[in-house]
């Protein structure tokens, strides 16, 4: 009995090691000497970042027990009162993420995928590389306004239904399934960064622009306020730009067996037939839809994104759309808790010095190489990011890597908008690993891909995206004023 219990006690530190060697890690880093610049509450933060961080990579715990900790750890740690803690937690960008996830549940209810495919064809017609561009062309549109994952969870059913009526054997449709199922999740992915609604990453940045840069009493901190409309007038045409290349590089890199799917498209025609015309839920659910869009175009200056969000929610809600049973089991309110936590520790990174000081050193450490400034400053953010968001989720990589960024623009004389928008966009280059983003893990739970196909095109679309971007911010966004 004692062996067996101290095997199952071996198993569990074993589990959770990670836990207690980040544990280990924040304690020493605690008991350093405070570097020269730093205050000792910025060394706090500090450690309770490197922690975090390494929670977040690791995942040895729940990622909601993570934001927790971090709400405990300003409490205990920094001495910040708790009600004061609680208040930095819920702010309109988080409101903005609950509104966002709620209307994706409602959205998704109405299982429009056959149809939604049925449109594509009918647009594209049936050759196979005008689908798949028109594929990640309706995946980004979706997208960029109620996020990847949610679309990726709409569209899967899409593409599988395209893969398998072509053919039922797996073997035989092995290239065609990589084009179609890719054209979905990096459709989402170069979508998501479209506008405020196409990922948590979008209204981070947004939060921190306006907490860390914009003062009432100024009258130019204005341009501070990013809304949803300036986003889009930033962001969107990065994406759009991409969508081509997306299906040029997934032809390059995989080759369909199929060059017309003609067969599968009449049998899609049949299937949809039979389920009739839509009703009138369906068009009630894409004219309240349009209205909150428009709330965010028109209102969300003045009443802010969240509430425009929550306000849509409870639209569907009340129109009986979709049920609180549903909305409770379909967003994960774990991942609410996380970014609000996330959020509140960058904004103490920027009150105790944390984020000058290490913007400063990396300032100091680009400037050799000629990095430290325009171009070359742009490519090590992006660089970064892009490393970062290939090890934790796209939200948590602008969380933990916005009060830096930011500083890091301050520090060179740099705009923040444009450092702040490179940080947000590269975030999205999570394309080599199946955990890189949520539209990835999606596709490839379908059981078509191998995770060394997202390394064989993954590459690829990092080069691409990178300097598309880059040359957004070198040509186009100074026309907008930057």
């Amino acid at each position: 009995m004692l062996i067996v219990r101290s095997q199952v006690n071996l198993y569990y530190f074993w589990e959770k090691r990670w836990f207690f060697i980040s544990m280990a890690v924040g304690a020493a880093m605690l008991y350093l000497p405070v570097p020269e610049g730093l205050s000792q509450e910025g060394l706090i933060v500090l450690a309770m970042s490197v922690v975090a961080t390494i929670l977040f990579v690791t995942e040895p715990i729940p990622l909601p027990t993570v934001a927790l900790l971090i709400v405990v750890g300003q409490i205990l740690l920094l001495g910040i009162e708790s009600t004061k803690v609680a208040k930095s937690l819920m702010t309109d960008s988080v409101l903005f993420i609950m509104g966002s996830l709620m209307l994706a549940v409602a959205v998704v209810k109405q299982k429009l995928d056959k149809r939604i495919a049925w449109l594509i064809v009918q647009a594209t017609g049936t050759q196979t590389v005008w689908i798949c561009f028109g594929i990640s062309l309706v995946s980004g549109i979706l997208a960029s306004f109620i996020g990847e994952h949610t679309v990726a969870a709409m569209m899967l059913p899409v593409g599988i239904t395209l893969i398998s009526l072509t053919s039922e054997d797996r073997n035989k449709v092995r290239g065609l399934a990589a084009v179609v199922l890719f054209s979905i999740c990096y459709g989402c992915s170069v979508a998501g960064i479209g506008t405020p609604s196409g990922g948590a990453r979008n209204a981070i940045m947004i939060g921190y622009w306006k907490e860390f840069f914009f003062d009432p009493g100024n009258p130019d901190a204005g341009r501070y306020l990013v809304d949803y409309v300036h986003w889009m007038a930033y962001a969107y045409p990065v994406f759009l730009l991409q969508l081509p290349f997306v299906t040029m590089i997934l032809f390059l890199t995989f080759k369909p067996e199929y060059r017309n799917l003609s067969r599968a498209v009449a049998r899609l025609r049949i299937q949809v037939l039979s389920e009739g015309p839509m009703t009138p839920a369906d068009w009630m659910s894409i004219l309240l839809f349009f209205l909150v869009l428009m709330g965010w175009i028109f209102a969300s200056e003045i009443v802010g994104m969240g509430t425009v969000a929550i306000l849509g929610a409870s639209a569907f809600l009340i129109a009986g759309l979709v049920r609180w049973e549903d909305v409770n089991s379909g967003v994960n309110w774990g991942v609410v808790l996380l970014y609000a936590a996330a959020i509140s520790l960058g904004v103490q990174m920027k009150d105790t010095g944390a984020a000058q000081w290490i913007a400063e050193n990396f300032i100091g450490l680009l400037s050799p190489i000629g990095a430290d400034q325009g171009l070359g400053l742009w490519a090590a953010v992006s660089v970064l990011t892009t490393g970062v968001t290939n090890t934790m989720s796209n939200g948590a990589a602008v969380a933990v890597l916005g009060p830096i960024v930011l500083k890091v623009a301050s520090v060179a004389g740099e705009s923040p908008i444009v450092i702040g928008f490179v940080t947000a966009i590269s975030s999205a280059f999570a394309y080599l690993t199946v955990v890189g983003t949520p539209a990835c893990t999606i596709v490839f739970a379908a059981g078509y891909l191998k995770t060394s196909d997202f390394l064989k095109v993954g590459w690829r679309m990092v080069i691409m995206s990178t300097l598309l971007m880059l040359v957004a911010a070198l040509l186009y966004w100074p026309l907008l004023g930057v």
